[in-house]
């Protein structure tokens, strides 16, 4: 028998249904969010976040608009739990912003949870056990009777707990773990168990989540499950039904969709949607996908690099370049017959009529980017292989987004010429592209020091004969030195890609820093080249910075 044989494995059996409401359905309003970055998506992280992450992240969180998050688990981890007591103790979390925290359905655990809790004006106390088949079988050796009197005697302790601390306003969450793994019968009986511990009402409702731990069907039988649990719980009123999804088949952000269809009120979810094995559902991609069929959903996301960034610095994870609406060419035409059409199409846009642009399903200057029309270039034509023909002769290693930035202007230069382009020749017109020194500022002197963790720059700013000092402080003197650009120009400066080398193995090898910024909505590269890494760091901001000066200055005239 061969090792890759599908005989091996089940299909998993189709609800029995009358008929189904939810194929009839659709969206018109958001779901509640809650935001589980900061629990669920450290948690698959292979270095979990710092700190300082941590912070850097709900922070962001806070600024998106969610209502819900997720910050941790406190009674199983230290950090957790001292992350927990330091948006308390130092009154981090808005009037509007409710945190959320997991624990298992154990005793020390629960008490313990409520003690990181100490203080806060509201919170989600999340409560689970794992109910599915193979976990009662297989891992616990228990009887649903058994599993029922974990998940009973875990709702009393909540409901004990919540009692010594009168002056919190608590909001209690069950989840039967892997309840798609569980018989439906079954997770209607145990939700109902703890239901009727906590006695919820209309006025005080429960959340009962309903998580797809392992994505183990399509998502229309997913639906299918949601449905026949809201039709079948008790109480239904008084409930709020919660989707998690993962993403094991691909398809948690579907399967989120189609279950808000079926009858769910909330989703749990991730940012780019980093979380176990294949990730948990994307909240970017299905609040997008709403925005996109003329929903308001109720997050704010116009400053889409700037979550990138803050994503990619607390997870280290990177951001795949065909991510919907965050990828860095979702908004990029290679092909000529879809660069004809959209240039055709944005020709005969009215701005008081609905968006209708062949190939771009949004408006890209809605999430603070713009359409990018690159011509792809043949790495066996003669004006082509510009990657190639720069490293192997030149030694720069150009990035993916730069070798799209700059084939537009060897395109430009190869159509004037109608002939082909040397090696040298496209060498020279990457200086003049990105290392001219006719920019609007230049580096002068400068200054960097480190106070408590954060680093701190003082640099001069040349602007012919004028001379301007800058102050900026931030995570690393790259991000000191945008904030305090930011501030001096007083446009909204990301930054959206970084990347360097040296130029060569010797001690006193030049250092080349390749850029990316996103000023007031637009992208713009710079280059910077030195013996010192941060000079050069600082020189691509600048000609970043210096290129979008010279947009606006174009546009202008």
């Amino acid at each position: 028998m061969s090792s890759f044989d599908h005989r091996k494995y089940k299909a998993f059996k189709p609800i029995p249904m009358g008929k189904r409401r939810w194929p009839d359905r659709v969206i018109d309003k958001a779901p509640r969010w809650c935001s589980v970055d900061l629990r669920d998506g450290n948690q698959a992280l292979i270095e979990p976040m710092t700190t300082r992450q941590k912070s850097q992240l709900w922070d962001q969180l806070v600024k998106i608009g969610f209502k819900e998050i997720e910050v941790g688990f406190p009674s199983a981890s230290g950090h957790d739990y001292d992350f927990v007591r330091d948006l308390i103790d130092n009154d981090r979390i808005p009037s509007d912003v409710t945190i959320q925290v997991l624990t298992q359905a154990r005793t020390d655990l629960i008490e313990k949870t409520f003690e990181a809790l100490r203080g806060v004006r509201r919170a989600v106390v999340h409560m689970y056990n794992s109910t599915s088949t193979v976990q009662r079988e297989q891992v616990f050796g228990l009887e649903r009777q058994g599993i029922i009197d974990i998940a009973v005697q875990g709702a009393k302790l909540l409901q004990d707990c919540a009692a010594r601390y009168p002056d919190t306003e608590w909001v209690f969450e069950y989840s039967p773990e892997s309840f798609t793994g569980t018989e439906l019968e079954f997770a209607v009986e145990v939700c109902d168990a703890v239901t009727a511990v906590w006695q919820p009402t209309p006025e005080k409702p429960v959340i009962i989540n309903l998580p797809a731990t392992v994505e183990m069907s399509t998502p229309n039988v997913y639906a299918d499950q949601i449905e026949w649990f809201c039709d079948h719980v008790s109480n239904r009123e008084s409930l709020l039904i919660s989707l998690h999804t993962h993403n094991d088949r691909g398809c948690a952000v579907a399967a989120a969709e189609l279950g808000v269809l079926a009858g769910a009120d909330r989703v749990e979810g991730t940012l780019m949607g980093n979380g176990e094995r294949t990730g948990n559902m994307d909240i970017v991609t299905m609040a997008m996908n709403l925005y996109s069929q003329g929903v308001d959903p109720e997050l704010q996301l116009g400053n889409m690099d700037e979550i990138i960034r803050t994503t990619r610095e607390c997870t280290q994870l990177p951001i795949h370049p065909r991510h919907p609406y965050a990828g860095e060419l979702v908004f990029t035409a290679f092909s000529g017959s879809h660069q004809d059409a959209i240039k055709k199409c944005l020709a005969k846009r009215d701005d008081r009529e609905p968006w209708e642009v062949a190939y771009l399903p949004i408006d890209p200057a809605d999430i603070g980017r713009s359409y990018q029309e690159v011509i792809r270039i043949n790495s066996q034509s003669g004006k082509g292989g510009i990657a190639y023909v720069l490293e192997r002769d030149f030694g720069l290693e150009l990035p993916r987004w730069l070798q799209i930035d700059f084939s537009t202007a060897v395109q430009g230069y190869a159509e004037e010429r109608e002939t082909e382009v040397g090696s040298e020749e496209i060498y020279q017109l990457f200086q003049q592209t990105y290392l001219g020194d006719d920019g609007r500022w230049s580096l002068g002197n400068y200054q960097v020091s480190r106070e408590n963790h954060v680093d701190k720059l003082q640099a001069e700013l040349l602007q012919g004969a004028a001379s301007h000092t800058l102050n900026g402080s931030g995570n690393g003197v790259v991000a000191s030195f945008v904030e305090a650009m930011q501030r001096f120009t007083g446009k909204q400066i990301v930054l959206v890609e970084y990347s360097e080398h040296a130029l060569s193995h010797s001690a006193d090898a030049e250092a080349i820093c390749y850029i990316q910024l996103n000023v007031d909505g637009e992208r713009h590269c710079g280059v910077g080249r030195s013996h010192d890494i941060i000079q050069a760091s600082l020189n691509g901001i600048l000609g970043a910075i210096n290129k979008a000066a010279q947009s606006d200055q174009d546009a202008a005239a």
